[in-house]
């Protein structure tokens, strides 16, 4: 999630005209959300006969040390979990919005990678609740578009010998999906034409018909089912052998130029393994669901001095001029190029699913909704 609020480092103004508190949901960092917060209520305050100071704040808060908040916001201080009740106070927020509060202080303190993916995990779903609980994400679009467990069972369609009854597929999915999930993503999927028995045989088989304007669907929504399958990729880290996953990371120094043609390589990549696993199908099934994710994503910011001299040639090209850093495996929030992890789906997996737009017709109305609700991604 991106935050284009103004940075309260750098001591931007507020303008009167667009006086407007900060939203907590916008921010992934809460020193900077407190930062603004700051600066809107010195804004809002100008003119009166008392204006807002850390002070004021440390008062609202019944805390005694009066620059107790300056020390938070430029990070000479941690809050405790006593400390955000009372933050949670000063900042006049209702009990979601405090948890909320817990839950964004929690993610950013957080040191290790895996601790980090963890509280992000929690802060997810929290906003995710409050927004369908508010009417901001409408319910029926959220619950009609299939969960990872259901992309799994969507894909062991094309597996070996697959029995589809409840017990079976708990067992095939390690555990990791009650049989509450696994009803409903059955139901889901059946009820949604995704998937259809065959009228002679019972046997399940993945439907051709086209659902509406995946537009719809929300980014939140993306958000959720990519980090489920990611997730399921940091459990398969400590959970499977070596021999039974593919792991690699990449540490690179680039320019723009070099970003987007390596994120075009990578599309083109997905798109021929995806095209020639749907081949091979055809012809025979499966052994068993694999989930390949591929991640490319910024780690550091851009230096606002550096100086940007022409790409001559493609680092790729070049086996030299670019720095390039093997880095050990790493939790799923650091991950330069992310695993091929044995527990989710191939044929069908969201990410191969992305750039096949010209092949919908070929393709079910799960997979097609995915291709187009990914490329809200880009």
């Amino acid at each position: 999630m991106q935050n284009h609020q103004p940075e309260f480092s750098k001591g931007k103004e507020i303008s009167k005209g667009s006086l407007v508190p900060p939203v907590l949901s916008d921010y992934m960092n809460y020193r900077q959300f407190l930062g603004d917060f700051y600066l809107y209520k010195r804004k809002a305050s100008k003119g009166s006969l008392r204006a807002y100071t850390y002070a004021v704040f440390s008062a609202a808060a019944n805390i005694k040390s009066p620059n107790y908040l300056k020390m938070i916001i430029e990070g000479k201080r941690n809050l405790s979990d006593d400390m955000i009740g009372k933050f949670g106070k000063a900042l006049g927020f209702m009990k979601d919005q405090t948890e909320e509060f817990r839950l964004l202080v929690q993610f950013t303190q957080a040191m290790d990678p895996a601790e980090r993916n963890m509280y992000l995990k929690k802060l997810s779903e929290h906003r995710v609740a409050g927004k369908l609980k508010s009417g901001e994400i409408d319910r029926k679009t959220w619950e009609k578009v299939p969960n990872w467990v259901a992309w799994i069972i969507y894909a062991m369609i094309d597996q070996e010998g697959v029995s589809f009854d409840t017990a079976t597929l708990k067992n095939l999915l390690r555990g990791k999906a009650s049989e509450d999930e696994i009803d409903h993503a059955l139901s889901t999927l059946i009820g949604s034409g995704d998937l259809r028995r065959d009228e002679v045989t019972g046997e399940l088989k993945k439907a051709r018909n086209l659902t509406e304007s995946p537009e719809e669907i929300p980014v939140a929504l993306v958000r959720k089912l990519q980090s489920q399958l990611m997730y399921l990729g940091l459990e398969s880290l400590y959970q499977d052998q070596p021999t039974e996953r593919e792991f690699g990371t990449l540490t690179l120094s680039l320019t723009k130029t070099e970003f987007e043609e390596i994120k075009f390589k990578l599309r083109q990549m997905r798109k021929a393994l995806h095209k020639d696993n749907s081949i091979a199908r055809m012809k025979d099934k499966g052994e068993r669901v694999y989930q390949l994710n591929i991640q490319l994503f910024p780690v550091t910011n851009a230096v606002e001095s550096a100086v940007k001299a022409p790409v001559m040639k493609s680092s790729l090209d070049i086996v030299t001029e670019t720095p390039i850093v093997e880095t050990p495996v790493v939790a799923a929030v650091a991950v330069e190029q992310a695993p091929a992890v044995p527990v989710a789906a191939a044929p069908a997996a969201p990410a191969a699913a992305k750039d096949q737009k010209n092949d919908r017709s070929n393709v079910s109305s799960l997979a097609a909704t995915a291709a187009s609700a990914a490329d809200l991604f880009r």
